[in-house]
């Protein structure tokens, strides 16, 4: 059995070499956003599929005995049961198989060390062999040979829905090592994580379901058309310098900006050096991302002039340590101008749409790009509607195995897309490669990974249950198309691996295809 096999060597190694780190190798592109890779559900899949053949785990322990290979004594396995769909085996194996392996071993070191004083191949008495090998190696070896021999019948009641590489072997290797005796029970813990078992909150599960979307003023295609030719033609005006009134809303400033807490009793406290700019240019027609009160508090500053103001930051302030905190405000204007527009006739057409001669063509043609980008916004949305809703209504306890998996991908994912917006040169990566940055990562998001996992899991169970196909052409473009994309950032990958990431994406797709078909859906602009 490979898990037993990996497991024994894991065990093995980290007497030797305990707290080495795992590492994290290469960043892994995968994305199972079916309709747009920008998407904020944007994920990509594990190795460990809803689809695997799932058995039920006993709700007590049991106990099962399996025959050793001489056919006489039997090794005792007590399985139980653990959170995070993990099970614990705890595993005695008799005497007699432990003389089994002592002797195997024997055999073994015999043939492999040429023993002074006796040909390849003679029997050399054990006496002789254990003084020259060293008898801690040789019970060190055992205890590896009992394991090797035993953890398979251990995990034989899991064997078709283990999850690949989730084998631990719970008892350390040194207290197996110590406790090994040729005339006792040798006892040692084993855990293993299966595919979980997915529990839907309603008796028709997917069936019926309805789901809300809330689309955004910004997506529509009128609005923002609007504001796309808007911003074209503020790009060719002209900034003035305003001498003789203050700030209007629609005017251009440069201001300087100091921050500080505003402590329980009123005074000053530390400053805040993310809110503070120098030199800051700020276009008051594009305040979303201002705190709020802060443009209200600048209007009709003259150039010259400095104004302190308090301002709380709001709860939802996407910087969480500034959550609700209480500050200070001294700002200092150091020039003001207004924007002087051209006049939107015919003669401006080409200068902001080329190959427009009219406005009338300019309007139409930027309306057509918005209503693009308002069905892929729509679309997007409705997908990530539907995941959200389904995410609601299943239950998984997560393992611990599929949970790392997954976290590993989507940051690969995040590290990989870095990359290729150039945002990170090599010391960077190797940084942020490192197992502690991982585990950080997985830390903070572990909320976030638990949903795409119970999404996941949901998309699978719902490909099998309808019957769902896609092309083995699709199959083969796209496993060719994220190859290409590993080949031009030159990071090392898994072909198999691609190919079944690839796979759950196609299914996604289709399983979101079939749910929009068969779902209520209701849209609500907001």
């Amino acid at each position: 059995m490979e898990l037993a096999t990996a497991a024994v060597a894991a065990s093995t190694a980290s007497a030797h070499q305990s707290g080495r780190p795992n590492g994290f190798s290469s960043p892994r592109a995968s994305s199972w956003s079916p309709s747009s890779s920008s998407s904020s559900h944007s994920l990509s899949t594990s190795r460990f599929q809803s689809r695997r053949r799932r058995l039920p785990v006993a709700s007590t322990a049991v106990e099962l005995r399996e025959a050793s290979a001489g056919g006489g004594d039997s090794v005792r396995v007590t399985e139980t049961p653990q959170p995070n769909s993990s099970v614990k085996f705890s595993v005695e194996v008799p005497p007699s198989i432990c003389q089994e392996c002592y002797q195997t071993t024997l055999m073994e070191y015999s043939k492999r060390f040429k023993v002074p004083g006796f040909r390849p191949g003679k029997i050399v008495p054990e006496n002789v062999l254990l003084n020259y090998v060293g008898p801690q190696h040789v019970r060190a070896a055992t205890v590896e040979a009992i394991l090797r021999h035993t953890l398979p019948q251990a995990l034989s009641s899991v064997e078709d829905k283990a999850l690949e590489d989730s084998v631990r072997i719970l008892t350390k290797f040194d207290d197996m090592n110590d406790a090994f005796s040729l005339d006792h029970v040798f006892r040692y813990d084993v855990a293993v994580d299966v595919v979980p078992e997915l529990q839907w909150s309603t008796e028709d599960k997917y069936k019926n379901l309805k789901v809300v979307i809330e689309i955004d003023e910004i997506v529509d295609a009128e609005k923002a058309a609007e504001l796309e030719l808007k911003r074209r033609r503020k790009s060719l005006g002209a900034l003035r310098v305003v001498s003789d009134r203050g700030l209007q809303v629609g005017d251009v400033t440069v201001i300087d900006i100091l921050a500080e807490t505003i402590t329980s009793d009123g005074s000053k406290g530390e400053k805040i050096p993310s809110a503070e700019a120098t030199g800051f240019q700020l276009d008051t027609e594009e305040n979303e991302n201002l705190v709020p009160g802060f443009l209200g508090s600048l209007i009709g500053i003259r150039p010259g002039e400095t104004r302190s103001f308090p301002i709380q930051f709001p709860e939802s302030f996407d910087q969480e340590s500034l959550q609700g905190v209480r500050a200070q405000f001294t700002v200092v204007c150091k020039e003001l101008f207004f924007r002087e527009l051209p006049e939107l006739d015919d003669s401006l057409a080409a200068k902001l749409l080329p190959g427009c001669t009219t406005m009338d063509q300019v309007r139409e043609r930027i309306l057509e790009r918005c209503k693009e980008v308002e069905k892929t916004a729509i679309e997007q949305a409705t997908d990530n509607a539907i995941l959200d809703q389904l995410g609601k209504l299943v239950e998984v306890d997560v393992p611990r195995a599929m949970f790392q998996e997954q976290g590993q991908q989507l940051y690969g994912a995040k590290l990989l897309q870095l990359q290729a917006e150039r945002k990170l040169d090599k010391d960077q990566l190797a940084s942020l490669s490192s197992e502690r940055s991982v585990q950080e990562y997985l830390k903070s998001e572990r909320e976030n990974i638990t949903k795409i996992i119970k999404q996941m899991l949901a998309v699978g169970e719902i490909f099998k249950a309808e019957n769902l196909q896609y092309s083995t052409d699709q199959l083969i473009k796209e496993v060719e198309n994220s190859i290409e994309e590993f080949k031009r950032y030159n990071q090392d990958y898994d072909e198999g691996n691609i190919k079944q990431q690839v796979q759950d994406v196609l299914e996604a797709a289709k399983v979101l295809e079939w749910l929009k078909e068969n779902c209520t859906i209701e849209y609500i602009r907001q």
